[in-house]
């Protein structure tokens, strides 16, 4: 069974927990833990649990925190509880302390058990009578019994929100009314995913309604039956991250909302659905579910949002991956490393340089699967699986033409719409076969490739040309205002053409520095790698001072970022802008604008045209220029934490409003 039955016992219960702060109180109910001989090293534990409430928070929001781990040092599954007066800050969203505690350890390899677990014990939690039980109970008998479903609240049957045997929980309609499904989905994909899948099952109850639910986590999916679907009147969507083949839904009346709404306001949504319904059998057209968003009232920048998410997320391994290699050859081997030879019939075992060309050239390589990833899955988002070829070529189409980034995000909306048009075709019965397979990817890659070549990539040269010729003749005089500039440039585009078009004039300055100490052209390229090096520093520092402004995706690229923007991998700042570019490209721009023209103010140089802090004695004036680097990162960060407080804390919206549905990311 995935149910929480045996996991614990009224020893493991503490309803007077009065600790000074967060670690007083994970102590505490490990210390029970340990005394049970569910744990057998104290610290060891400890250390587990700190290392997961690192990763991203556990305060679930609505008083509750759920402090979990795996370690080697948890004989078997184990649920502790404690229940506090004053309240313990978990770093919720909703920032209210948590009064229900609720430790889960885990043995080292109970992978499944674990996530079993968290779901099963996350649905319950959506039940206000299990939770106002538990703030009720009288004794840690009664608690020990409520959890292990022993006892249960009246709402409904606590076993109902474990996501195995199967995660499509049923709820039938009385008397053959209305029937819904549903599909629920988060990011990290435990928690919010199961809470809401729960809620929407109460709701549906509470109105009459039948309702399954794919729950598409991390403990495991069972697919909604194709005879489920069909015969489902309406379909809801509570997601923050995109539904795996949505398209098995295609002409369904759709409620399109994130994962929050349904945890918050599932009664407003089974009204919506029932809404469209009622609409539809009234002789309106049933919405198809990518227009969904229209009738829901979410926002088509929220959507916009939400393509651009799914693509970062793929993209993010690939970031991580090849940017640690990259700056990991450059401490090994320095910033020659770039212009080695292919390792390929050139590599010397015993040789630190081959060991380092070899980690350069395959982060390299990983590299140059960003933008195709980025784009293959931005158009996956929209239009599913057949739509990944013709976002994954433009993509490559992008990086050949020298579009960057930008460029790849402009060919995955191009091949996602395009492709969603095409599968709405009305083909006859024989061609209908061969569309996903030959002509839908047949005409999108042509047409995306045409796109990306034609009508993007030339423009991008002539504007490359220009800009060239135009930073040559701000040389000199005006060299505050040249590195200004070509700061921003750095800066908007973090890899795409604007950033090679400065980094490319500096790396050719510096073959007219001669052997003059202070030559401009190296203080110019001192300048464009100070730019370079502040937007990924920058959005670091951001996730640490400000961590209830970013996802925990983000937070996670956050600590690669450090690494990254040290080591002047611009491209470490890309998952941040791609996923909210109208606030962390302005904050990038101006971080660096402010590290080049201090730079140029400073009079730093530099012979090297790569290498971050590992090129560091080839600086002059390196003092100036590291002050420079931090005045930019310090910048960035003040912006991007003022302009997302902005939309955190705008003016008060009213509940279930789009900005209200996404004020907050599920974890």
């Amino acid at each position: 069974m995935s149910d929480t039955s045996g996991l614990i016992t009224p020893a493991l219960v503490d309803l007077h927990l009065a600790p000074a702060d967060k670690s007083e109180a994970l102590r505490a109910l490990a210390q029970r833990l340990v005394a049970e001989g569910r744990v057998t090293d104290l610290d060891g534990f400890l250390a587990d649990v700190a290392a997961r409430e690192a990763q991203a928070p556990t305060g679930m929001g609505d008083g509750i925190g759920i402090p979990h781990c795996r370690s080697p040092h948890v004989t078997r599954p184990s649920l502790a509880f404690g229940r506090s007066t004053r309240g313990v800050d978990f770093d919720a969203p909703d920032g209210r302390p948590a009064d229900l505690i609720f430790m889960i350890a885990a043995p080292a390899g109970a992978d499944d058990t674990h996530l079993q677990i968290l779901a099963a014990l996350a649905g319950r939690l959506m039940d206000p009578a299990f939770t106002g039980a538990l703030r009720e109970a009288e004794s840690p008998a009664a608690v020990a019994a409520l959890v292990n479903g022993e006892e249960v609240p009246a709402v409904a049957p606590v076993a109902a929100a474990a996501p195995e045997p199967d995660p499509a929980v049923a709820s039938e309609a009385p008397g053959g009314g209305l029937r819904l499904v549903a599909v629920t989905s988060c990011p990290t994909g435990i928690a919010h995913t199961y809470m809401a899948a729960k809620a929407l099952e109460l709701a549906a109850a509470r109105a009459g309604v039948g309702i399954r639910v794919e729950t598409q986590g991390s403990a495991g999916t069972t697919v909604l039956a194709p005879e489920v679907i069909a015969a489902a009147d309406a379909v809801i969507f509570a997601h923050d991250v995109e539904v795996r083949d949505r398209a098995r839904f295609a002409g369904k009346p759709t409620v399109d909302v994130g994962v929050k709404a349904a945890v918050n306001r599932a009664d407003d949504l089974i009204a919506q659905a029932a809404g469209l319904v009622a609409r539809a059998g009234n002789g309106a057209s049933a919405a198809p579910v990518t227009a969904a968003s229209a009738q829901t009232g979410e926002h088509w920048a929220q959507r916009l949002r939400k393509y651009l998410m799914t693509g970062v997320s793929y993209m993010i391994p690939f970031v991580a991956a090849g940017g640690l290699l990259i700056a990991l050859a450059f401490a090994i081997g320095g910033y020659r490393i770039a212009s080695a030879p292919s390792v390929l019939g050139h590599f010397d075992w015993t040789s630190s340089h081959s060991w380092a060309a070899m980690l350069f050239q395959t982060g390299k390589t990983s590299f140059g699967f960003l933008v195709p990833i980025l784009s293959g899955y931005i158009a996956w988002a929209i239009a599913d699986r057949a739509a990944l070829a013709a976002g994954i070529a433009g993509g490559a189409v992008s990086v050949a033409v020298g579009a960057g980034f930008l460029g790849g995000i402009v060919s995955g909306l191009a091949a996602g719409f395009l492709v969603l048009w095409m599968i709405r075709w009305n083909v006859p019965r024989a061609i209908k076969g061969i569309m996903p397979v030959v002509v839908i990817p047949l005409l999108s890659v042509a047409v995306v490739g045409f796109l990306m070549f034609v009508l993007v990539g030339s423009p991008i040269a002539s504007a490359m040309n220009g800009l060239t010729d135009w930073l040559n003749g701000l040389s000199g005089s005006n060299a505050i205002l040249l590195g200004v500039l070509l700061g921003a440039m750095m800066a908007f585009d973090m890899g795409g053409p604007l950033n090679k078009v400065a980094y490319t004039f500096a790396a050719g300055a510096l073959t007219t520095a001669g052997t003059t100490p202070d030559a401009g052209s190296l203080k110019v390229m001192a300048a464009v790698m100070a730019a370079g090096m502040t937007p990924p520093l920058g959005m670091a520092l951001a996730t640490v001072v400000r961590r209830r402004l970013f996802t925990p995706e983000e937070r996670e690229n956050g600590k690669a970022a450090w690494v990254l923007g040290a080591s002047f991998i611009t491209e470490g700042a890309i998952p941040f802008a791609a996923a909210d570019p109208l606030r962390v490209i302005p904050a990038n721009i101006v971080g660096s604008m402010t590290a080049g023209g201090l730079v140029m103010a400073f009079g730093s140089t530099l012979r090297a045209p790569h290498g971050g802090i590992w090129v560091l004695p080839l600086i002059g004036s390196p003092f100036l220029y590291l002050l420079a680097v931090v005045a930019g990162t310090v910048v960035t960060t003040a912006v991007v934490v003022l302009l997302k407080g902005m939309r955190k804390d705008a003016a008060p919206v009213a509940p279930g409003s789009p900005v209200d549905e996404k004020a907050l990311v599920g974890a």
